[in-house]
């Protein structure tokens, strides 16, 4: 499948991972439409440059959403149809990090929150989770309308749908700096597994990338997750192009059956394969299709297996002071003062 001609929607696209999925399919002549509360300056740039038909094979378009309201995320779609007569990739990529402002350790009605006492809802799985899971909704409506629209028209077999969701090692692993995000996580690869017959019986693929530590805004410009990462301790940071790269190939580029990935066990902290692998680390291939989950680390692709699953192992995969968080987290649940209600 060539993703030139076709449209994404992607959520988020105003920074980070989401934007150098976009950045990756414009450069395939794929349309895009960004839907993102802002753009950061090198979004804008992106927008600027794919404007109109004359500056660019491919056009952008950014579309101011607020992931959490429902409404404007059946926009998105209305956009694409108004714009480019429909969307043939969706990526609900919009996502937060366990902020303060809707944190598990932070509860409703502290001062660090936004989330309140009486709005029965956390902000974060809002948006990690809910607006994942209606987009989805809305997509997989989209998709069968479009094709029950062109089936009048033409005879040719329908082309593959794609929805490729961002899950997170967080989907595997359990720190106990992030609740909120690792029930996100775990729920988004649920999610997309339950999904996988769709691919079989009605050619919508539902996939997702379980990335490591990315190199992105989210990390960068808060200081609180970037103490996290211990660079002289050998953490390594995951470009957010790698994540990219693995995604388009998900949803079509180069129309590959099959991507190379990591196969048996990675080395663990004292060298060793971890206990619950198969065997020396080596190379093979995994089918692309509907449920499959691919975790990406530092120059490594691994497929998340559902059963008897190794765990992230490798370069991209580590914060090395997550223990001096957690010992935080532990002496202040001690004060006597943690979750005291306010109202």
């Amino acid at each position: 499948m060539s993703l030139a001609g076709k449209t994404a929607i992607v959520t988020g696209a105003g920074s980070g991972i989401n934007l150098a999925f976009a950045r990756l399919l414009l450069r395939k002549q794929c349309n895009v439409i960004v839907a993102d509360l802002a753009l950061r300056p090198e979004a804008e740039e992106v927008i600027a440059a794919h404007s109109s038909p004359s500056r660019s094979p491919a056009r952008a378009v950014f579309q101011r959403t607020d992931v959490r309201e429902w409404p404007q995320l059946e926009r998105m779609f209305h956009t694409a149809t108004q714009e480019f007569g429909g969307a043939d990739i969706v990526c609900p990529g919009a996502g937060v990090y366990e902020p303060p402002f809707s944190s598990f350790w932070h509860p409703p009605g502290s001062s660090a929150s936004r989330d309140l006492p009486d709005s029965d809802r956390y902000a974060l799985l809002d948006i990690n989770l809910t607006h994942p899971i209606r987009t989805t909704q809305l997509a997989i409506a989209h998709f069968l309308s479009k094709r029950r629209q062109s089936s009048s028209s033409s005879s040719s077999t329908p082309s593959t749908n794609h929805v490729v969701h961002i899950s997170s090692i967080a989907g595997q692993v359990t720190p106990l700096l992030a609740p909120l995000y690792n029930a996100s996580k775990h729920g988004i690869s649920g999610f997309v597994r339950t999904l996988a017959p769709l691919d079989l019986h009605h050619g919508i693929r539902v996939t997702a990338v379980a990335p490591g530590v990315i190199d992105t805004p989210l990390w960068r410009d808060n200081p609180e997750k970037l103490r996290l990462v211990n660079e002289a301790g050998g953490d390594k940071w995951v470009s957010a192009e790698e994540v990219a790269e693995v995604m388009g190939v998900l949803v079509g580029d180069g129309g590959k059956d099959e991507i190379e990935v990591v196969k048996g066990s990675a080395p663990g902290a004292e060298g060793r394969g971890s206990s619950s692998g198969d065997g020396p680390e080596g190379k093979g291939m995994a089918r692309i299709e509907g449920g499959l989950i691919l975790e990406i680390g530092k120059g490594r692709v691994r497929k998340v297996e559902q059963f008897n699953d190794a765990g992230p192992k490798g370069a991209g995969n580590s914060v090395g002071n997550m223990p001096l968080v957690d010992g935080e987290i532990l002496e202040m649940l001690g004060s006597g003062k943690w979750g005291v209600s306010t109202i």
